[in-house]
């Protein structure tokens, strides 16, 4: 399923190029840090344990690498995977006490990782900028070994009228605040658009079971401005 926003040419690496350097305050404005606990439910909803493989794509400055690490071993082996060369160099700075963390720059539809790899795929943020989403389950379906379990944070619908109705409001505010914290408008006018027109909860969860995930099931946060959806690699 290809996404027609983010398959204009040159994008959202544009997007990124102008704002990775403020990316981690950016969110830290716009969900008034909130994304943060959001985050922690994901690395909460793996259980994770010392000894498991994780991959984690779409890793942005390598938040989810760090929490997961640090609730796990820190000598762990795992990979972040993430298109813009500036994100990857903002992460290696900023995770410059965490060796053992492989920094890749790949899109998320081509991974040039073996098959049946790692017992965790996470991508947070990260799945509605992909340009093919069946491409992207897919490939997250390749690169996990035989029981092991893919989960994706994301925006997603808001269940609330009345929060969707101030949620909406807000976000109006966001590009503005773009302006003020980044110097720059256009990426978060992208970012409410890719959020507004990327797929339903119900939508996401019916594209991971036709890309072979089993006992597929999702979880709202904050009565869906997010959603956690779980899926697992059987065989």
């Amino acid at each position: 399923m290809q996404q027609y926003l983010q398959n204009k040419k040159g994008l959202v690496q544009g997007v990124f190029d102008q704002v990775f350097d403020k990316y981690d305050l950016m969110n830290d404005f716009m969900s008034f840090g909130v994304h943060r606990l959001w985050k922690k439910n994901l690395i909460n909803s793996l259980n994770p344990s010392k000894n498991k493989t994780l991959i984690d794509v779409a890793c942005g400055t390598g938040d989810i690498g760090k929490l997961y690490l640090d609730n796990t071993d820190i000598n762990n082996n795992i990979t972040c995977v993430d298109p813009n060369k500036g994100m990857i160099a903002k992460g290696k700075e900023k995770l410059i006490n965490y060796k053992n963390i492989n920094w890749i720059i790949s899109e998320a539809e081509r991974l040039p990782i073996k098959s049946n790899l790692f017992d965790f795929y996470t991508i947070s943020f990260g799945l509605r900028n992909t340009k093919d989403l069946n491409k992207t389950l897919s490939e997250a379906y390749r690169v996990l070994k035989p029981g092991g379990r893919f989960l994706c944070l994301e925006f997603s619908k808001i269940q609330n009228e009345n929060l969707k109705f101030v949620y909406k409001q807000y976000s109006k505010l966001i590009p503005l605040i773009g302006k003020f914290v980044v110097g720059k408008k256009k990426p978060y006018e992208y970012l409410l658009e890719s959020i507004e027109k990327f797929v339903s909860q119900d939508e996401l969860l019916d594209l991971m079971s036709k890309n072979k995930f089993q006992k597929c099931n999702y979880r709202n946060l904050s009565n869906g401005i997010v959603s956690i959806h779980s899926g697992w690699k059987i065989k």
